[in-house]
């Protein structure tokens, strides 16, 4: 995690990201000037021009950053283990523009886990946006399939994106309420 301010660096090599909120992949030049405004759960997000971009953190190098991916997991997590796992990764999926995770925020809805015939845990997941329109749904998604994924014995991982009931801030924990300050 970062937490040291909102730190300027110059891009060391062009380095992709994607716009936030709409999505569109971008590329930021080779000794462009950014302000890191969050750096948690394995993305960073890089204020430029006006515009926030958030970027893979496979990429983190091209910005001069080191970002820590998470931690070992058990090689065979018991039942009651790896469905701890499975919210201590969405805990780590973080949404580009608030600092905060997915699960604090409210946006997850459901996440089941049925272990198959052949032990593997496949799991559903079902999550909301901030805002309808949110350009950013599939890389929410994206990431969320990416991090089950690191859990040892996920099989399948179904993430569909709903918004019955629509989100609304009654649903962040208190902890998140008291940070962004809607308490």
């Amino acid at each position: 995690m970062y937490g040291g301010g909102q730190q300027v660096v110059t891009v060391e090599k062009d380095c992709p990201g994607v716009l936030v909120p709409v999505g569109t992949e971008v590329v930021i030049p080779e000794g462009t000037e950014v302000q890191i405004t969050q750096a948690m759960g394995g993305s960073v997000t890089v204020h430029i021009g006006g515009n926030l971009v958030r970027v893979d953190a496979k990429d983190a190098g091209m910005l001069g950053l080191d970002i820590d991916t998470g931690e070992s997991m058990p090689e065979n997590p018991t039942e009651g283990e790896f469905e701890k796992l499975a919210w201590e990764q969405l805990k780590t999926c973080f949404d580009p523009e608030i600092p905060i995770n997915i699960v604090d925020l409210g946006l997850i809805y459901k996440c089941e886990i049925k272990t198959d015939d052949e032990g593997k845990r496949n799991v559903a997941v079902d999550m909301s946006l901030t805002a309808p329109g949110c350009g950013m749904g599939d890389i929410l998604l994206d990431d969320v399939r990416a991090k089950l994924s690191l859990i040892p014995t996920c099989g399948e991982i179904t993430a569909e994106l709903v918004f019955d009931p629509p989100w609304g801030p009654e649903m962040m924990s208190d902890e998140a309420k008291l940070q962004t300050g809607m308490f």
